[in-house]
């Protein structure tokens, strides 16, 4: 695994968490059993995994 900056970490992290802020947004507006719909909720979902990930790698950075 490649190792990155801790200011490398939190710029990604802050992006993570803009676009999950933008899907959350978008979400209402997708009619439920679409095509649409189901990729955003798993695009949210794997946002969510990678923003906790990243927090955890910056939590364990002295």
């Amino acid at each position: 695994m490649e190792n990155y900056t801790k200011e490398e970490l939190e710029e990604a992290l802050r992006a993570i968490v803009s676009t999950i802020s933008k899907c959350e947004k978008v979400q209402p507006k997708l009619k439920p059993g679409t095509s649409q719909h189901t990729l955003l909720i798993r695009r949210i979902k794997a946002l969510r995994i990678a923003s906790s990930l990243i927090t955890r790698e910056l939590e364990s950075i002295p």
